[in-house]
């Protein structure tokens, strides 16, 4: 018989891939499609600076009195708003799209790391294992699923876009402008742009399958705490109280420590969708072969996603973490020294593959690190995870026509550096003193919860009645 729980996973997986293989090949596309005056790159900054300004209070408020489900289908619409600003480019179009999306990308994440951390709990308790190991477990297959979001996305583009042979013309003159060892901080709108019937062509199918995302979480997934959000909504809380719930969390010294790592996963996100994309792939091969370098990168992404999803369960985090950044440091060396020119067609290739398996680290164990060291207010602390992220993506963003690539880079690698000095100081003070067990929130078992514990609650709780307790030991 197909577990509740499980299915739970597929449904929320399923739903993210059909909606971020629109969103992962607009955005991959946006500093070469709309290169003019950096609008594309432009509205990538707005949609993480405004995640970063919804972040702090309106995950928890929504969470909390819609419930998690309905969350995720209220945000998707937010992403399919963007992909209508996409059909008629332009600042009037793509800016308050950007800002729309950003409002539904700090809920949307949130939510689906609340949801995959409860069912990952409640799966737990019912096997008696290890609640990290299920949570890990279902975010890696969470992440195989949404990863490969980058496959169908970018084939859809680069199959659409190869319809205009006119694109493919690339001078010699551009070439000597592709990679880092120049300098050209201004947008390269010499590159020849599809047809833009093609264009509209793509961004309508993109609609079309945001559109049943929400249909598919809609009809399909359970609304596992729907009493608690009843609850919440007859007995609100004070707004200040659910406003301040992502800030008060910064006084644990965890996720203070967490956040350079938080960080890079946006600096590398943002550096690999909008600088390779555009002064490697772009400028060497042409824009229709954006979407086959990034199919190489989602398909790496999704099969790591589900390799180290099930492998920290032997090796523990850091190690994967430690591999990721030794792949990273590796790629940013290289592409420091690296000239991009056609006739080198098999590298354009490797750069995605190695960049991929080191992403689906960074995000299926950090997504997995929140869930694990702050159990007991998961809307804040993925609140966190995505505020900390989307500053990292916009800062990066923001420079992103102002410096050189070469620049871009080492400060890419400053960053990555750092997170390498924090990183071990989280899993010391985890080793020291784990987070022994968390109570599972259920709507079966929220009208028994009298006292909300706080996080360094270590007693043994599994003797009061009505409680569900579950083991939260270290990886």
């Amino acid at each position: 018989m197909f577990d509740r729980n499980l299915k739970n996973v597929v449904v929320v997986s399923v739903g993210f891939l059909s909606l971020f293989t629109a969103y992962a090949g607009l955005q991959s596309l946006q500093s070469s499609l709309n290169a003019e005056e950096g609008m594309g790159v432009a509205s990538l900054s707005v949609i993480y600076a405004s995640m970063i300004v919804a972040s702090m209070f309106l995950p928890p408020i929504m969470i909390k009195n819609l419930g998690c489900k309905w969350t995720i289908v209220v945000s998707m619409a937010c992403y399919v708003s963007y992909s209508f600003g996409n059909l008629y480019p332009g600042w009037y179009t793509l800016i308050p799209t950007s800002v729309i999306l950003g409002l539904g990308g700090s809920t949307l994440w949130s939510a689906k790391c609340a949801y995959l951390t409860t069912t990952g709990n409640l799966q737990a308790a019912k096997d008696g294992r290890k609640g990290a190991d299920v949570i890990n477990q279902y975010f890696g297959m969470f992440f195989f699923s949404f990863q490969s979001s980058g496959v169908w996305g970018n084939l859809m583009s680069s199959l659409i876009f190869q319809q205009d042979s006119k694109i493919a013309n690339i001078t010699d003159e551009q070439l000597e402008l592709c990679g880092a060892a120049v300098c050209d901080i201004q947008p390269n709108v010499t590159t020849i742009k599809p047809a833009q019937e093609l264009v509209r062509t793509l961004v309508g199918a993109y609609i079309g399958v945001g559109v049943l995302a929400m249909i598919i979480v809609a009809v399909f997934l359970d609304n596992i705490d729907q009493s608690q959000a009843r609850e919440f909504r007859g007995n609100r809380e004070p707004f200040c109280s659910t406003f301040l719930a992502t800030f008060r969390l910064l006084r644990e010294r965890r996720l203070l420590v967490l956040i350079p790592l938080t960080m890079y996963g946006g600096f590398e996100m943002s550096f690999f969708s909008s600088e390779y994309t555009k002064s490697y792939a772009t400028c060497a091969l042409g824009i229709h072969y954006v979407g086959f370098v990034m199919i190489c990168y989602g398909a790496c992404n999704s099969l790591s996603s589900i390799v180290f999803g099930k492998l920290v369960m032997y090796t523990g985090r850091a190690p994967l973490f430690f591999l990721a950044a030794v792949i990273n440091f590796s790629c940013i060396i290289a592409l420091l020294y690296w000239r991009p020119h056609p006739d080198q067609l098999p590298v354009f290739f490797v750069f995605p593959g190695l960049w991929g398996m080191a992403d689906a680290v960074w995000n299926t164990q950090t997504n997995s690190i929140y869930g694990v060291l702050f159990p007991r207010d998961k809307e804040a602390a993925f609140a966190n995870l995505r505020m900390w992220q989307s500053l990292g993506a916009v800062i990066a963003f923001a420079y992103s026509t102002s410096i050189c690539l070469e620049t871009k880079l080492y400060i890419l690698l400053a960053v990555l550096l750092l997170t390498v000095v924090t990183y071990p100081i989280v899993e010391y003070g985890e080793y020291k003193n784990p987070v022994m067990s968390v109570e599972v929130s259920t709507c079966e078992n929220s009208d028994h919860e009298n006292r909300r514990p706080s996080y360094h609650d270590r007693s043994d709780q599994s003797e009061e009645s009505g409680k569900n307790i579950i083991d939260q030991s270290h990886l």
